[in-house]
């Protein structure tokens, strides 16, 4: 889903412009969230284990009309009830020009988008549980050395596997007679 970064430009643009020419403004981009408060409803919901990324893309346009076409084509107008239901001429012509000189490049106007991608997990009795804190066999510290680390730990384990059979063989060798 789009974050609450998504179209900054052409929000501020907007709203300079309906300022400018209209002596206020209302909202004529859908509300998008914020990460804290997407991260807030899935855990009220009963996810856990939760991962949430952030991607940010930034698409060149030649003018603000073409980035409004392709966001009417991808129905990502406003969709609040209680909106503006007309964005007047003038204003459109004025935020085009203050988008061009706040924001635009030699390649035309950027648009920001910030993708949020995310997922939970319910609880499960099958779910992985946590491992207990101090329970890493390597630091954080040495990740720098983690093939060195990844021998030693090798090593350890073939000794341990190695004393493991010497024990079971004395055990079989030297039976302990019951009377």
């Amino acid at each position: 889903m789009f974050g609450s970064d998504t179209l900054h430009e052409l929000r501020v643009s907007l709203q300079l412009a309906e300022q400018e020419r209209e002596g206020g403004f209302a909202p004529h981009i859908s509300p998008f969230t914020t990460v804290n408060d997407l991260g807030n409803l899935l855990t009220r919901s009963g996810f856990t284990m939760l991962t949430i990324d952030i991607d940010q893309l930034v698409v060149s346009y030649p003018s603000m009309f073409e980035l409004m076409y392709d966001l009417k084509g991808m129905a990502e107008n406003n969709c609040s009830w209680s909106r503006k239901s007309q964005l007047h001429r003038d204003s459109m012509i004025a935020a085009a020009a203050v988008y061009k000189e706040m924001y635009g490049n030699d390649k035309g106007i950027p648009a920001s988008f910030q993708v949020i991608n995310f997922i939970g997990w319910k609880p499960d009795p099958s779910q992985p549980k946590a491992a207990e804190r101090g329970s890493g066999e390597v630091s954080l510290k040495d990740i720098d050395r983690i093939d060195l680390l990844t021998k030693k730990i090798q090593q350890i384990r073939e000794e341990q596997t190695d004393l493991t059979k010497t024990d079971n063989t004395k055990q079989k060798s030297d039976p302990v007679k019951e009377d």
